[in-house]
């Protein structure tokens, strides 16, 4: 491009990188800082294809522009705005100078000329600017038609055949009316394509027969405000009964009626008219008026072929402003004093109310005021000391359409006049005087009032204004854009950017709806749906969820499938205690009594059910659990399944309209009747009572119950045409229970994902589902498209988040709800996620919704695969559903690629389980296993935990907190179970190696002089012994010797006064509690004390060696006399558990003998000992009452291991066990 093809308000700073894609050149454009309007103007010298604009701001500066507007045209004087999805005219631009930001467009631009306009830029700075556009050069043959002319195209043939077809072309005009295009055949056939107050609308048939019921007519209807004078591209892509038919980048696709799929046309096609009526059928349209170029039928270029006979292309002046500002206005002179006003214009708005024209009178006389007001013109003449004289004219005068208005006012009398229609004349005879004042104020007032003479306090005009007139002369906008005549703010001239925000209509479910200039708003009333869009059901999916809110039985509206297309409908509610049954009734619930039909000529018995559509009601039938209906035939010399081989001659029809050939109280896939299944029919040789084909009447009947094929749409009876021949049949109403949506589960086992197909949004979409997983982040949903995307996941920053994000053409935008404890918990938390033209919306469980409203003129778009890009989810999935439609989950899983079925993972049958009970921990993708409340740890808590104890050496642990032991003395403590410890049953187990006796293994002490005891005797014998109360109780464990130096195993577990107890390798012992004194010689068995090895020691929740060995970083309360060294001496041999060598950490390849390390707790040096090699792992439990004490003085000599390390003395040793109630 040359220097002269860049053109600006004021005068730029241009640069040769100007008209260069971004980022090459080095300058750009700065307007000058006083130009009110800058705009930058690019004539491309012919009209181009454009298809992308690319902006940057200037280089090395602070000068960029945010925001701006695309303006395209033929000509410099005629301008139209480029709308965006959702009716959106501005574009983001840049975030600071040197980064390119590119903008591919919905749809290409034809134009020649290209503007500029920002709106916003860097504060910082000023407007800054290097353009780029993307796109190639267009040529075009253009065609004008002046409304009393029309072209045709003759085909080769007398008749064109086709099964597919691509009409293709542009038109523009200001007509509201008029006849784009006309074919059709003499078989019926025909395609029309017409303007109708300013929409698009095509009429298509592929032909009609008699022997057909449905007829073949479509009309279907696209775009608005098409009258504008600015070139549209129509194109209509037919394949057999399927069409597409786009218009300005919006696209509908539909599918004819009728069963034909050729279009045959006759001789010719025509376009800007019919020339001769008298061989048409069409009824009489109005001609088009305007341009129309590039017009091809399948690949023949029409225009271009009239062109060469004959060219006449004309325009017509076309200089409307837009007034889309807070405080818009055009200030215009008139010719003061006249005691006659004339005024007229053109103006187009969808708003209720605006100023259109303000004027103040000469001499102090008044004012006069026009407004739209709710679709009518309001003029109102205000005089001191007279009654203010007011009338109205027109009707619905804000459809978006230009109307003419002139007013004419003399002294006494006033004539306003709409569209040039006498019929729309208003006269109105009243004393006043009149003088004409010096300044006409359209669309607003400029402030302050006192200064310019504008009184009005209506709000102001949105819209577009044209051909305005003062006293009788046209108003010269040339002239007043430089303002040399006149003023204005906040408008645009040379183009009218009203859009129809209405169209195609974002409200969904037949809401209704109302726009203004720059929003729209949906009313829901009596559709069944709320929201902003009338998206949400007002109702309940079945009548299962009504029992669930509390219902009893009653007549209720249903929505199945929520927020999708079906309808509600009213249904019976059979609500009891356990289960709410669905009940729809139909026509055919009496007998239907058939005769005469056959094979060839079936009845057709149509089932009609009450208040819904079979698809509803199938819906219904797809979300239950259960559902059922009685069927019953009734036969005289009538066969009905025509069994054991012949064809079926009666059957029933179901959903999707497939044929069923079983009966009543027979299961699917097999074609018999109740009495084929039992065996009892009247004739063995035949699966149904009514195929024995005798003459008498004959029943079969029974439930159908197969979910699937239901509802019952037709019953279909052919063999009724013999002599005497007759059937009756009677089908029961629908009933259904449950909800098999909300259980339809699938687990992610390892990095898989679903993918379902691709869905359209162009209005709303709402998401609901149920999660449940361990896992720190993942992705539930994402849905991936070229540009737009949604994705809803569990945030890896915070487990306690979960985002919504998503981009629907205005930029990222996320919400996200957190919670105060995190979403990993294994529990279900369900979902909710809408998003719509309005605003975007998030829910999780019953916290509060989380709302971000969507900027102005916004549009969803997502029309995408969907995808699986970022970090995959490992956990449960539930009843996801997307836009009322639940997502079969289940029949989709597939075990192999590591999705289950149900809410299953690896601790339902897992490889090695967790022993001693050791909690198996779901992770989905593996497992783990909880050791907090086990006295083992390792990987599946089958690692002891143990200590050797030297001579003189012992632990006591204190189960009692410090604060509670403060308050012991009190009853009040005295008299509550305290944590760690049951009054009424307790749990004790632990592993013990020695060989010396006597000895006390373990005892545990209370406040109350309670105890429980576990004693070697003299003689090597194991011996319980419990005071509880007053009253004491010893209890034999073995009367064999356990100091044999090899491990033993203890399990005691007492609930109220009955006591198991189990010591390993011996038998299990099962005995009631026993009375007796107390031993008075048990402290003898203190000395000289236990020597050996413990392990694994548990006393309800107390891990006192967990809390000594595997410490948790809070102080635990025991202390230790004497030298106390880890080990696991005392292990029980190791069953045989077959772990695998991937799930073991401590495998080894070769492993010949698994030395131990001993840790030693207290200090001095840590040396070897001999244990037995388990894996491990473990944590630490709370604490319970009472203490727990062991005591040995002398180290065991026969012990084979090496040397322990000594720990230095923390306290002399304990000559005695004590009481605590005695004092520590």
């Amino acid at each position: 491009l040359y220097s002269s093809s860049i053109g600006a308000s004021s005068q730029p700073r241009v640069a040769p990188g100007l008209t260069m894609p971004p980022g090459t050149g080095s300058s750009g454009w700065s307007p000058d800082p006083s130009d009110k309007q800058p705009w930058l103007q690019i004539d491309l010298m012919q009209k181009h294809k454009i298809n992308a604009v690319a902006t940057q701001g200037t280089y090395n500066t602070y000068d960029w522009v945010t925001h701006y507007i695309v303006l395209y045209g033929d000509h410099p004087s005629s301008w139209k705005p480029f709308f965006q999805l959702g009716s959106n005219w501005t574009f983001f631009g840049n975030v600071n100078e040197s980064g390119v930001v590119r903008h591919d467009l919905h749809y290409p631009i034809l134009a020649r000329y290209i503007r500029i306009i920002p709106r916003a830029w860097n504060p910082r700075g000023k407007i800054g600017l290097r353009l780029g556009l993307y796109g190639c050069p267009y040529w075009s043959d253009v065609l004008y038609f002046d409304g009393d002319d029309a072209i045709s195209y003759r085909f080769r043939g007398k008749t064109v055949r086709t099964s597919q077809d691509v009409f293709t072309f542009s038109f523009k005009t200001m007509e509201r009316e008029g006849l784009l295009m006309h074919g059709e055949g003499s078989q019926g056939d025909y395609i029309t394509v017409e303007l109708k107050q300013a929409q698009l609308v095509l009429h298509i048939s592929l032909g009609s027969s008699p022997l057909y019921s449905s007829q073949g007519h479509t009309t279907v209807t696209v775009g608005s405000l098409l009258d504008d004078q600015h070139w549209h591209s129509l194109r209509i892509d037919r394949h057999g009964h399927h069409v597409n038919l786009s218009l300005d980048g919006e696209v509908k696709r539909f599918r004819c009626n009728g069963d034909f799929q050729q279009l045959d046309l006759d001789t010719e096609l025509f376009f800007g008219g019919v020339i001769s009526q008298k061989n048409q059928s069409l009824v009489y349209r109005q001609n088009f008026r305007g341009c129309m170029e590039n017009i091809f039928f399948n690949r023949v270029n029409i225009a271009d072929l009239a062109r060469r006979r004959a060219s006449n292309i004309r325009f017509e002046p076309y200089m409307p402003i837009t007034f889309a500002g807070i405080n818009n206005y055009l200030q215009v002179p008139g010719i003061p004093r006249r005691n006659r006003l004339s005024v007229s214009f053109k103006f187009r708005s969808w708003d209720t109310v605006g100023l259109l024209l303000y004027t103040s009178f000469a001499e102090h006389l008044g004012s006069l005021e026009m407004v739209l007001s709710n679709g009518q013109v309001n003029v109102s003449i205000a005089q001191s000391g007279r009654k203010k004289l007011e009338f109205a004219a027109g009707y619905r005068l804000n459809d978006g359409f230009w109307h003419m208005v002139e007013l004419v006012a003399r002294d006494g009398s006033a004539v306003i006049t709409i569209d040039d229609n006498d019929g729309a004349e208003f006269r109105v005879a009243h004393p006043f005087q009149l003088r004409t004042g010096t300044q006409y104020f359209f669309g607003g007032c400029p402030k302050p009032a006192a200064i310019t003479g504008c009184l009005s306090n209506q709000t102001a005009f949105h819209g577009c204004l044209q051909s305005i007139s003062v006293d009788a002369q046209p108003v010269e906008l040339d002239l007043l854009r430089q303002e040399r005549l006149g003023k204005y703010s906040n408008v645009f001239f040379n183009m009218c950017s009203i859009t129809d925000r209405c169209t195609p209509n974002l409200c969904e479910h037949g809401g209704r709806c109302l726009q203004s200039w720059d929003d729209f708003t949906c009313v829901c009333d009596l559709t069944g749906y709320k929201g902003e869009t009338c998206h949400k059901s007002l109702y309940k999916e079945s009548c299962d969820a009504y029992r669930l809110s509390g219902k009893t039985s009653g007549n209720f509206t249903i929505d199945p499938d929520g927020s999708g297309p079906l309808k509600p409908f009213t249904v019976y509610c059979d609500i009891r205690e356990d289960r709410a049954w669905t009940i729809v009734r139909h026509n055919r619930h009496y007998a239907t009594r058939v005769r005469g039909s056959s094979v060839d000529r079936p009845f057709l018995g149509a089932v009609e059910y009450w208040n819904a559509s079979w698809a509803e009601v199938a819906a219904l039938a797809n979300g239950s659990e259960y559902c059922e209906q009685h069927l019953e035939f009734s036969c005289y010399s009538s066969r009905l399944l025509n069994t054991p081989y012949g064809p079926p001659v009666s059957f029933w029809m179901g959903r999707h309209d497939q044929r069923h050939y079983y009966w009543g109280g027979s299961p699917p896939g097999v074609q018999r009747c109740a009495c084929g299944l039992d065996k009892n029919c009247v004739d063995p040789k035949y699966f149904c009572n009514c195929d024995a084909d005798h003459a008498q009447w004959r029943t079969d009947k029974g439930l159908l119950n197969f979910v699937d094929h239901l509802p019952v749409t037709q019953v279909v009876v052919g063999d009724t045409n013999r002599s005497q021949s007759e059937a009756q049949f009677l089908l029961g109403p629908l009933r259904c229970y449950g909800d098999r949506n909300t259980w339809n589960t699938v687990s992610f086992n390892k990095g898989a994902s679903l993918v379902f197909p691709t869905f359209l949004a162009n209005h709303s979409l709402d998401i609901s589902f149920y999660f449940r997983t361990t896992a720190l982040s993942g992705v539930f949903l994402e849905n991936w498209g070229c540009r737009n995307y949604i994705r809803i996941e569990l945030n890896s920053r915070a487990t306690r988040d979960v985002v919504f994000a998503y981009d629907i053409g205005n930029g990222d935008e996320n919400l996200t709800v957190r919670s105060p404890v995190p979403f990993s918990d294994d529990e279900w938390h369900q979902v909710k996620a809408e998003i719509n033209v309005k605003l975007a919306r998030l829910r999780v469980d019953k916290m509060p919704w989380v709302v971000r409203l969507a900027p102005p003129q916004s549009y969803v778009r997502l029309e995408a695969e969907p995808g699986h890009r970022l970090h995959p989810f490992l956990g449960c999935l539930r009843a996801l559903r997307v836009n009322g439609q639940t997502l079969n989950l289940e029949g989709k899983a597939n075990e192999t690629e590591g999705v289950r079925v149900n809410c299953t993972g690896y601790c339902q049958y897992p490889r090695v389980p967790c022993l001693n009970s050791g909690l198996c921990v779901e992770r989905y993708s593996h497992y783990t296993c909880n050791c907090s409340l086990s006295a083992f740890d390792g990987p599946f808590c089958n690692r002891d935990i143990g200590a050797y104890f030297e001579p003189g050496t012992w632990v006591r642990y204190n189960i009692l907190p410090a604060e509670l032991s403060a308050a012991r003395a009190f009853a009040s403590i005295l008299s509550q179970p305290l944590p760690g410890y049951n009054l009424t049953s307790e749990e004790l187990s632990f592993s013990f190696r020695t060989s010396t006796a006597p000895a006390v293994l373990l005892y545990v002490s209370s406040f109350r002089r309670d105890y429980v005891a576990v004693l070697i005797r003299e003689d090597g014998s194991l011996q319980l012994r419990y005071q509880l109360g007053t009253s004491p109780y010893v209890f034999p464990l073995t009367t064999a010797p356990v100091t044999d130096g090899r491990p033993h195993r203890i399990n005691i577990t007492r609930i109220n006064r009955t006591l198991y107890t189990q010591v390993l390798p011996s038998p299990a012992i099962h005995a009631p509690a026993e009375t007796g004194m107390i031993d008075p010689e048990i402290q003898k068995y203190n000395t000289p004390g236990f020597s050996g090895c413990l392990s694994g020691v548990k006393f309800n929740s107390i891990l006192p060696f967990k809390a000594i060995f595997r410490p948790s970083g809070r102080p635990a309360p025991y202390r230790i006399k004497g030298e106390l060294v880890e080990s696991n001496c005392a292990s029980m041999p190791r069953s045989i558990m077959d772990i695998p060598p991937e799930m073991d950490p401590w495998y080894l390849a070769a492993l010949g003998s698994s030395p131990c390390s001993g840790r030693k707790v207290g200090g001095g040096e840590s040396q070897d000992a001999w244990v037995l090699h388990l894996a491990s792992a473990a944590r630490c439990m709370s604490c319970g009452k009472g203490s727990y004490l062991t005591n040995e003085p002398k180290a065991v000599q026969d012990y084979h291991g090496p040397g322990k390390p000594l720990v230095p003395h923390k306290d002399q040793n304990l000559p005695q066990i004590l009481e605590e109630a005695k004092g520590e």
